[in-house]
Formats: C-alpha cells, structure tokens, sequence
C-alpha cells in the first residue's frame, strides 16, 4: 500500500511564528502524500477579546455559542488555514485549505448535553446539564473518503482547519487531535498511514520532570501499566487514547513527538513515542 502521513499541529506551533516557519519548511519537503490538521492556538481568544466576544471554557473545553462560532470559523477557517496555505504555496507545496463541510469531507453531530454531578451538601447530589455549543462530534464512516481520494490521487497536500458541519448548514468546532485520527482511519483503507501528532515534548514522557525521559513505544498493555503507576501527565492521556483508537481502527502506527522533530519522526529511526 502506498503511505500516507496524517500529521496534526497545535496551538504551540501555531502560536509561535517562527516555529510555524520552521515546522512548514520542514512538511513542505516530505515527498510522499501528506495531510496537515491544525488547531487554533490563542488567536481566536485574542481576537474574540478585540470584537468583545468572551471566551468560556468548562473543564478546559471552549464553549462554542454562537458568537464564538462565527469567531473560530473565520479565525480558524481563514486566517490560520489561509496563512499555512500560502507559505506552503511559497515552498512549492501545492496545498489546499479545507473544514469539514468542503465537498462534504467531515461531517459530524453536534455534541448532546453532558450531564455531571455536583456534590451540593447535605442537599444530596445535583445533576446538571453542561452545553458545548455547537461543538461537533465525528463518525468515522460518515467520512467523505471518495472526494478525500479524489484530491490525494491529484496531488493536493490537504491541510485541515479544525472545523466540520451537521449537513443542516451548521458548521461545528471539532477537536483537532479528533479530525487527525478520524482522517486517518478512514484513509487505512487505501493507503499505510502513519499519524503523527506533533506537541511541544520529545515524546510522551515516563517522568514529566525529565524532558530525556521519552517512552520509545507504547502498547495497550505498557499504556495500561504507565496508568496503573501513575507517570503519566493527565494532558497525554486523550493523545494516546486517540492513537490506540486509530491502531484498532487500522491505522498501521501512530507517533507521539516534537514538532522540531517531524522530518526524523517520518522515517523508521523515530525519535518521539510510537503507538503500535
């Protein structure tokens, strides 16, 4: 099978101008077929605050009402993916810029209420209704994978803002790490896909205080005991939970690194943590 890497950025490469460059230089030279997923960083909070539009976040997930919607749409949709395509057009990288909602490529349901107890005293416990706002959940077999060929097969370099649509015209906020390995289980089907989600660390680490630390390779079964000691940081855990969702989904493997360290991390002596 022909390979494929399906490789996600975050908010610290995105926030970060000269680290964006350098990560683009180093994408724009991979010569194989490649998708780019990005986040969105803290640009739509800094504009949100310029326009008056406040950001709420429960739990550490932003709540997407209405106003926020219209915000990341045109932040994240626009002016992030926009700016990505057109350096890596400078680099000779033939890209295009996409959500979920163009040719139908993801589509998703908005997310239901989450119900969460609250401990109220000698009152007892009091459930309550959290609502995300139109924040969108993918199915992987909704996935457009005929189109998806269609622009892989013409060359197109994809790169995907972090964005999908309820096919009722409403575009939702999706979570980026979740459209990176919903593309790339889709994807398996045709080609050997490698997933790389490229964060600020070497690797996930086995002691968060060593930065050498790194975890070569982890399974579920070294995953379940790295759990059951407690060394892992909580901020891994939906990472790794998302790669051994796409290795079960047939994903061939899914690598864990620095952005710094992308071009290594693309060939067979990898630096950062695989997921097999």
């Amino acid at each position: 099978m022909e390979q494929l890497l399906v490789i996600k950025i975050g908010g610290n490469v995105i926030d970060n101008a000269p680290a964006l460059e350098s990560f683009l230089k180093k994408f724009a030279t991979i010569d194989t077929k490649k998708i780019l997923v990005h986040g969105g960083g803290k640009i739509a909070t800094k504009i949100g605050d310029q326009l008056g539009i406040q950001s709420n976040y429960i739990n550490g997930r932003r709540v997407t009402d209405a106003q926020t919607i219209d915000l990341v749409t045109m932040v994240y949709g626009g002016l992030v993916n926009k700016k990505i395509i057109a350096k890596l057009q400078s680099l000779q990288c033939n890209a295009i810029g996409l959500t979920g909602a163009d040719a139908n490529l993801i589509p998703a349901v908005k997310r239901p209420l989450v119900y969460s107890k609250l401990t109220s005293g000698d009152a007892g416990d009091e459930i309550t209704a959290i609502d995300f706002g139109f924040v969108g959940d993918v199915t992987t077999n909704s996935l457009g994978i005929e189109n998806l060929e269609i622009l892989l097969t013409n060359n197109f370099t994809l790169v995907f803002a972090p964005l999908t649509h309820d096919g009722n015209g409403q575009i939702l906020n999706t979570n980026a790490d979740t459209i990176a390995s919903s593309l790339a289980i889709v994807l398996s089907k045709k080609y050997a896909v490698r997933l790389i989600y490229c964060f600020e660390k070497k690797g996930v680490l086995e002691n968060v205080a060593d930065v050498n630390s790194i975890i070569p390779l982890i399974t579920k079964e070294k995953y379940a005991q790295l759990k059951a000691e407690n060394k892992l940081f909580d901020g891994i855990f939906p990472k790794i939970d998302n790669a051994l969702d796409a290795i079960d989904n047939g994903v061939k493997e899914v690598l864990i690194g620095d952005a710094e360290d992308l071009l290594q991390n693309c060939t067979l002596n990898t630096i950062g943590t695989l997921i097999k």
